[in-house]
């Protein structure tokens, strides 16, 4: 069984009674409804991170030598193909 660690929260009084109904028309408790929450919105940001990290590694451009590189193969490959064909 996880450990739990009792905290305390302070929140505007209108989103406190939203959770508590909602706590209810789920049937769980305000704790369970809270840790939900928590746990969606640091899932979220893990993911937000991770798609910030994959598009960073996307978004740099070939240098100079991988153009030239890039180049050359393309020319080797379409002369390939030509002679197959």
């Amino acid at each position: 069984m996880a450990t739990t660690v009792k905290t305390a929260i302070s929140i505007q009084k209108s989103l406190f009674e939203q959770a508590e109904n909602l706590a209810q028309e789920l049937n769980v408790s305000r704790s369970e409804l809270f840790g939900l929450a928590i746990e969606t919105f640091v899932k979220n940001h893990q993911n937000q991170m991770l798609l910030q990290e994959i598009n960073k590694a996307y978004s740099d451009e070939p240098d100079t030598s991988e153009k030239i590189r890039l180049s050359k193969m393309r020319k080797q490959h379409r002369k390939v193909v030509r002679d197959k064909w």
